[in-house]
């Protein structure tokens, strides 16, 4: 949620912010409410001291006196829940439009959508073949590492079953991430997958139009996450941080839950876009001025990491219409796929500034005694199955057989490469 403070004082920023993300909003009406709603609070505030002060008077008071101030005290006590109950409608709304008004984009966004993307940097050798590469799914069926078909009769579409080495190569890429983040002073959680609606709405990650994107489970008023950062972004809600405890590092493994409503049609085969998957996901909290710096330390650690496993990639710093609703500053990484002859996005990794934190009232104290509310960022360590794809790609032989990246074999229980 953005300060309402800045909007009151920089409403032709907030309509160029608007503008340059794409969103269309009625900045000028969210004014004019605030306004009402102001002026409705100080009436309620002045029916208050007004009853406060009648009830003082009538102390000591004759019987006579005593009664006119009493049915003054219930005409003020009557005009007093009208004018709550109109402040309670103002408020609701209030809050609703302020829900409706997404993350702006720091001033070194690109403007404009997905075709203003722009690539910062390409870094690894794409592997050379003297054979046509296959894709993953024809080298994951010769292989029986992914099982498509018995998924979609268990669970319908965009369920998989990952078999055999495809199993333990996500838990050797958890135990991989795990390795290279812990010296980094990353504290490792398993959080919840599921969280209250009102915490979702606090961290801005469902936005309006976008709530059939989630899944919701009605009898328990609870959504599956889309991602540990769902919820690790309210971990520490209404809670005030110690600022030397900052930055707040964690990552966390989750399965993640999307319901992938707006891809009708896309990637319709194998485990590229799926409702399941897994991941591991780094979050921080930071001071104010740690924000952007931190942002590109969480790159560079998604960097250390592909270098590590020798998958080449790409950088991209994402224009401001491409980005999510509380995102302020989003790169993703786009991993090479040989079989399809095109880099996929396999990371993110954004800065949300202060937006969640407002959202959810997470604060720490300065060394100067002073309030302020964290940044919270988030990246992508491991999209565990798309990170299997780029290695089934990348690391495939002529034999159909695939090897095992050097950084992952102490985790494979000996194997050093997939082949029947």
């Amino acid at each position: 949620m953005l300060d309402i403070h800045f909007i009151r004082d920089n409403p032709d920023a907030l309509k160029a912010g608007l503008k340059k993300k794409g969103v269309e909003f009625d900045v000028d009406y969210l004014l004019h409410l605030d306004e009402k709603r102001r002026a409705k609070i100080k009436e309620v505030d002045d029916l208050r001291a007004e009853q406060n002060v009648a009830s003082e008077a009538i102390v000591g008071l004759t019987d006579k006196a005593k009664e006119a101030k009493v049915a003054q005290m219930q005409s003020l006590k009557a005009k007093l829940g009208d004018v709550e109950f109109e402040l309670k409608a103002l408020e609701a709304e209030f809050t609703e439009l302020m829900q409706k008004v997404p993350n702006l984009p720091l001033d070194d966004v690109p403007a404009g959508g997905p075709e203003d993307n722009r690539v910062i940097r390409e870094v690894g050798e794409k592997p050379q073949f003297d054979f046509k590469p296959r894709d993953y799914l024809e080298i994951a069926e010769a292989l029986d590492l992914i099982d498509m078909e018995r998924a979609a009769k268990v669970a319908g579409s965009r369920f998989g079953y990952l078999k055999r080495e495809a199993a333990l190569l996500e838990f050797a890429l958890v135990r991989y991430a795990f390795d290279t983040l812990l010296p980094e002073g990353f504290i490792p959680i398993v959080p919840p997958v599921m969280l209250r609606p009102e915490h979702f709405r606090a961290i801005g990650r469902i936005p309006p139009g976008q709530e059939e994107e989630r899944y919701f489970l009605h009898s328990d008023n609870l959504y599956l996450a889309g991602s540990a950062e769902h919820t690790i972004a309210p971990m520490h809600a209404g809670e005030v941080l110690d600022e030397n405890a900052l930055p707040l590092r964690y990552f966390a493994f989750s399965s993640c839950f999307r319901r992938e409503a707006g891809s009708y049609g896309k990637d319709t085969r194998g485990i590229l876009r799926v409702h399941q998957f897994d991941k591991v996901e780094m979050f921080s909290f930071v001071r104010a001025e740690d924000s952007e710096p931190e942002l590109e330390r969480m790159v560079a650690w998604q960097e250390r990491l592909m270098q590590g496993l020798g998958l080449p990639y790409r950088v991209v710093l994402i224009a401001a219409g491409d980005m999510g609703w509380p995102e302020a500053k989003l790169y993703d990484l786009e991993t090479w796929l040989p079989g399809e002859g095109t880099y996929r996005e396999t990371h993110s990794a954004s800065t949300t500034t202060d937006f969640q934190a407002r959202g959810t009232n997470t604060r720490y104290r300065t060394a100067g005694g002073e309030l302020a509310f964290a940044h919270t960022l988030n990246a992508t360590a491991f999209a565990i199955g798309r990170t299997i794809i780029a290695i089934l790609e990348n690391y495939q032989q002529a034999d159909g057989s695939v090897k095992i990246p050097d950084a992952l074999r102490p985790h494979m229980h000996g194997i050093s490469e997939i082949r029947r």
